[in-house]
């Protein structure tokens, strides 16, 4: 009977691009999803088997992990109190016999005035008290962010977040991170490492506008959106607004390309893509 591999968010933006660079692998993989309708979601990314539960209910929590071998782990976005999940999930790993644990965390979870980040490193640190076999992945800013925008910026010829335009950042396509992911769930020379995942370059916002405008041919103009007219909902974001406004987030290349054996996706590459599904070719 072959190991199964546990992915947290299988129905998500993702957790969802595991499950295939899994199965490529010829993996079994149970998905983990917080609804029945989520269900067809995940088997449509490949899963095998569909555990429903939420991460705050312990007991469904149990009933996924039963007969795991390995997990793959990312936390919600939002998600509340995060770190004390995160630390009883890895509790519960440990007493379903998981022996694997693979944690998508962030890059720089030393942030401790950034709680995205912070939230984090409980998380790890309960990992590094255990017995378990583990991999902790340090993803930087994703690519994939900008397609919910990417419909915005080609109607209104801007590119708008709420920091400083002049800002640096480095970034990745989460479908490289994902397929380090399937690397450290099936083989061992990842084991015990903490890898920083980033594409090359450190971008800032007039960079990225012009790179966009290189692809749909028209120009792009890079603005900065006042976060005080964000409202009540986007107060919780304020610290990370703010670090981003001083100093951005920048890593390094070399890990993610040595692991992969290969140059890591570009963000032109992504743009191109998200310029591809908007014009329909």
């Amino acid at each position: 009977m072959s190991e199964t591999i546990l992915t947290v968010g299988a129905a998500g933006q993702f957790a969802g691009l595991v499950i295939p660079a899994l199965k490529a692998r010829g993996a079994n993989v149970k998905g983990l999803v917080r609804s029945a309708g989520d269900a067809d979601t995940a088997r449509g990314n490949g899963a095998d088997e569909i555990a429903t539960g939420d991460l705050s209910d312990a007991a469904s929590v149990a009933a996924a992990l039963k007969g795991v071998t390995s997990v793959f782990y990312i936390a919600p976005v939002a998600l509340p109190n995060e770190a004390e999940t995160g630390q009883a999930f890895v509790a519960a790993a440990i007493a379903a016999g998981v022996r694997r644990f693979i944690f998508s965390s962030v890059i720089h979870p030393v942030l401790a005035g950034l709680p995205n980040h912070a939230n984090k490193a409980p998380v790890e640190a309960a990992v590094l008290e255990s017995d378990l076999e583990y991999v902790f992945l340090h993803p930087t800013v994703l690519f994939q962010n900008y397609a919910a925008a990417w419909p915005k910026i080609v109607e209104t010829g801007t590119i708008g977040e709420p920091w400083s335009n002049e800002t640096r950042f480095s970034r990745v396509d989460y479908r490289d991170v994902a397929e380090v992911a399937a690397i450290a769930l099936t083989e061992d020379p990842l084991l015990y490492g903490t890898f920083e995942l980033c594409s090359q370059g450190w971008l800032d916002r007039h960079e990225v506008a012009a790179l966009a405008g290189e692809i749909l041919g028209r120009e792009i103009t890079a603005r900065r959106i006042d976060p005080d007219t964000l409202g009540e909902d986007a107060k919780p974001l304020r610290p990370m607004f703010d670090h981003y406004d001083r100093i951005g987030l920048r890593g390094n290349a070399l890990t993610l390309r040595a692991i992969l054996g290969r140059e890591p996706r570009t963000l032109r590459a992504y743009f191109e893509e998200l310029a591809a599904q908007n014009t329909g070719r």
